[in-house]
C-alpha cells in the first residue's frame, strides 16, 4: 500500500523536519515521525541515493519513531519511507532532500557595523487585516485589550522595509512568530506550539521566507528569536509525548497538572561552585508557567530536534542571526552543543542570549571564548549587556554626586575585563520587556539622546525597540508588558498619529525621529564607530566624553546632564584629538574650534567629528 506525503491510507503520518538539505556540514539527520501505533513498524529506506540508514530507534512511546539517516553523499532528491506492520502493511513516506542556497554556509551574521531593530510584531503593522483572525486558532484579535492580539503581521513588517532602511536599521530581531495557538495573551509569541510553521495570524512560511529576501533587498538581515527553554500547553505533545522525559516534571504533571514545581529563578547556581545539586535543579528544571511547560534538553532525541529545528530555519529563511530567549533556564551542556552545532554550520553566523541579570561575570560565563573555572564552554558570540543597559538607566536618572550619576557609567566599562570579547555584546536602550526609554527618561528629550547615543556609539553591537525613535511611552515603574509593546503609530489605518507620513507627530517626537535617522545614518559609514578604539575621561561635574578612533576618523562624545548652561575646556581631553584642530557636529554641522572652551547650552549630547 503506497501513500503520498504524509497523507492517510492505512496510517497518517507526519514528520519533523518537514524537509532537509544535501551538503549541510553535519551529515546526520534526525528524523521524528508521528502515527498511531507504529512503534513496532519495520522501517526500509528506499529511492535514496547516496543515503544511508543508521537506525531506527524508539522511546516508550507507541506513536513516534525516530529515523537517522547519514546524508554525506546525499545528493538533492526525494527519498521514500516504507513503514511497514506485523501484518505486512506498508505505509510509504515521500521525504524531500533539497539543495542548499550558493554559499549557505558562508552567511555572515549581524555584528558591530549593525544596528538591531527590535520589533513585537502583532504590534508593529498590520499589514493585512483579513489574516488577525484564524479559524483554527483559540485566541481572536481584540485591539482594545493590551493583553490580546492586535493584528500586526508579516505583511504589515514588510511595507515598513522602505521605513527601516530610511531611518537607517541593518538588522531586524522579530519577537518569535511561531505559531502559538494559546486560549490568550499569544500574541507575545513566546509559548510555541508548532515549532516548524509560522502563526496563520502572522502570515505563512513562504511569507516569512518572502520577508527576509525582500528585506536583504533594502539591506537589511532578519534575527529569528528562537526558545530552546519552553514550549506551549498547546503544543500537540501535552496530548502525546514522544518520550516519558520529553519534559521536565513530565510525570507529576500527568498525573496531577497542578503538581508543576515552577522554576526558582536562580540563576547563579548553574555556575556557582558551592551550589547544591537541589538547587540548581529548582532554577533548571521548573516551568516558567503552567502555559509554558519546560522542555528536557538531557533528553537526546529532545535535543537533538530543538538543534535541528534551528538549524532549519536558518537554512530555509536566510536567517543573519538568531537571538535566544531566556539562555541559562536550558541545560548548560546542551546549550554547549546547540550552539557549537550552529557555529560549525556556519562559523560567520551570530548568536545572542538573553542572559537578564545586572551581574557581568554572570552573562560572561555564557560567552563564546570566555575561560570559566569550571571548565564550561560556550560556543554563543555574544550576550545582551543587561549589566551596562541598567547602568545606563541608573547613571541618567540618579542625581550626580561622588558615587552616583555619570561616574557608575564610567566604572561599568572597566568591568569588560571579565568578558572574552565585551564588543561583540549587544547593547539596547529598551527591549519588549523593559518599560519605555522616554519614560524611563522622564520626558526628558535631552536624556533621551544622551542614552541613544551611548547605545548607538558605543563599543557594543546595538539594539533599538521599535517605536523608540517616535518616543513612544510606558508606566516607568514595575511591568507593563501591554503598554510597553504598545501599536506603532501609523500601523493600523484608523491611527491618527502616524510615524511613517510624521502625521500627528509633536514637535518633539519629530526631533528625536530626525536626531535617530541622522545619527542611525552616519554610523553606517563610521569605521570609527563600528570597530574604532574606545578611550573615555573620568565625568566630572555633570558631563562624561568618550572618543571614538579609527584611521583617519575620530569622534568626540560629549554627554551632558546639566540642565544649565556650562563650558567644558577641552584641551583636557587633547590626548584623543590625533593631531586635529577642529570638530563638526554630526546632527547640525556646527563647527568648534578645539583649543577653545566648548559651551554646552543644554543637556543632551555633542558627538564631534573631527578635523584639521
Amino acid at each position: 500500500m503506497f501513500c503520498p506525503v504524509f497523507n492517510a491510507c492505512a496510517l497518517t503520518l507526519d514528520a519533523e523536519p518537514k524537509f532537509w538539505w544535501a551538503g549541510m556540514q553535519n551529515s546526520q539527520l534526525q528524523i521524528l515521525i508521528y502515527g498511531e501505533n507504529i512503534r513496532h513498524h519495520k522501517i526500509e529506506l528506499a529511492k535514496a541515493e547516496g543515503i544511508s540508514l543508521i537506525n531506527v530507534e524508539t522511546t516508550d512511546s507507541n506513536n513516534h519513531l525516530f529515523i537517522n539517516l547519514d546524508l554525506k553523499n546525499a545528493k538533492p532528491q526525494t527519498i521514500t519511507f516504507n513503514l511497514i506492520d506485523d501484518q505486512k502493511n506498508s505505509t510509504s513516506i515521500n521525504y524531500d532532500i533539497l539543495a542548499r542556497e550558493p554559499n549557505s554556509r558562508e552567511r555572515q551574521g549581524f555584528s558591530n557595523k549593525d544596528v538591531i531593530y527590535l520589533i513585537t510584531p502583532d504590534r508593529f503593522v498590520n499589514g493585512n487585516p483579513d489574516n488577525d483572525n484564524h479559524p483554527s486558532m483559540l485566541e481572536k484579535a481584540d485591539r482594545s485589550f493590551d493583553g490580546g492580539r492586535h493584528g500586526g503581521d508579516i505583511m504589515g513588517i514588510r511595507k515598513a522595509l522602505p521605513y527601516l532602511h530610511d531611518l537607517g536599521v541593518t538588522q531586524l530581531w522579530i519577537n518569535p512568530l511561531l505559531e502559538n495557538n494559546q486560549e490568550k495573551y499569544s500574541y507575545h509569541g513566546y509559548s510555541t506550539t508548532d515549532f516548524y510553521q509560522i502563526d496563520p495570524r502572522f502570515g505563512t512560511n513562504e511569507e516569512y521566507l518572502a520577508l527576509v529576501q525582500e528585506a536583504r533587498s533594502f539591506g537589511i538581515g532578519v534575527i529569528k528569536d528562537v526558545i530552546v527553554n519552553h514550549m506551549g500547553s498547546g503544543h500537540r505533545w501535552m496530548a502525546n509525548f514522544p518520550s516519558a522525559t520529553w519534559l521536565n516534571g513530565q510525570q507529576a504533571w500527568q498525573q496531577n497538572p497542578k503538581d508543576i514545581v515552577y522554576t526558582s529563578h536562580r540563576r547563579t547556581t548553574v555556575q556557582d561552585p558551592y551550589a547544591v545539586a537541589s538547587d540548581t535543579a529548582d532554577f533548571d528544571n521548573g516551568w516558567f508557567t503552567d502555559t509554558m511547560p519546560d522542555m528536557n534538553q538531557t533528553d537526546l532525541h529532545m535535543a537533538t530536534y530543538l538543534i535541528q529545528n534551528s538549524i532549519w530555519w536558518v537554512e530555509y529563511a536566510g536567517l543573519s542571526g538568531i537571538r535566544e530567549d531566556t539562555y541559562s533556564y536550558a541545560d548548560k551542556a546542551f546549550l554547549t552543543r546547540w550552539s557549537k552545532a550552529i557555529m560549525d554550520e556556519y562559523p560567520n553566523f551570530n548568536i545572542v542570549g538573553e542572559e537578564w541579570t545586572s551581574n557581568p561575570i554572570t552573562v560572561s560565563y555564557w560567552q563564546a571564548g570566555k575561560q570559566n573555572n569550571d571548565g564550561y564552554t560556550s560556543y554563543t558570540p555574544s550576550m545582551m549587556d543587561f549589566p551596562l543597559y541598567d547602568t545606563l538607566i541608573a547613571s541618567l536618572t540618579e542625581p550626580e554626586g561622588w558615587d552616583t550619576g555619570l561616574i557608575n557609567l564610567y566604572e561599568r566599562l572597566a568591568d569588560d575585563v571579565v568578558y572574552a570579547k565585551p564588543t561583540e555584546l549587544v547593547l539596547f536602550e529598551g527591549n519588549h520587556d523593559t518599560n519605555r526609554l522616554f519614560s524611563l527618561m522622564k520626558n526628558d528629550i535631552g536624556l533621551f539622546k544622551i542614552a541613544m547615543a551611548y547605545v548607538l556609539t558605543s563599543n557594543r553591537i546595538p539594539q533599538i525597540f521599535y517605536g523608540t525613535e517616535v518616543l513612544m511611552q510606558s508606566p516607568s515603574e514595575g511591568r507593563n508588558d501591554g503598554a510597553v509593546r504598545g501599536d506603532f503609530p501609523g500601523g493600523w489605518p484608523q491611527d491618527k498619529v502616524n510615524a511613517f507620513t510624521k502625521e500627528g507627530l509633536s514637535v518633539t517626537q519629530k526631533e528625536a525621529l530626525a536626531f535617530v535617522r541622522t545619527l542611525l545614518n552616519y554610523r553606517k559609514n563610521s569605521l570609527a564607530i563600528q570597530q574604532g578604539q574606545l578611550r573615555h575621561f573620568v565625568p566630572k561635574e555633570g558631563v562624561y566624553v568618550q572618543s571614538r578612533h579609527h584611521g583617519d576618523e575620530t569622534l568626540l562624545i560629549i554627554y551632558n546632564k546639566n540642565d544649565q548652561s556650562v563650558e567644558l575646556d577641552l584641551p583636557r581631553f587633547s590626548s584623543v584629538f590625533n593631531g586635529n584642530t577642529q570638530g563638526v557636529d554630526i546632527i547640525n554641522q556646527q563647527s568648534y574650534q578645539l583649543d577653545a572652551p566648548l559651551k554646552l547650552e543644554q543637556k543632551g549630547v555633542t558627538i564631534l567629528s573631527l578635523k584639521q
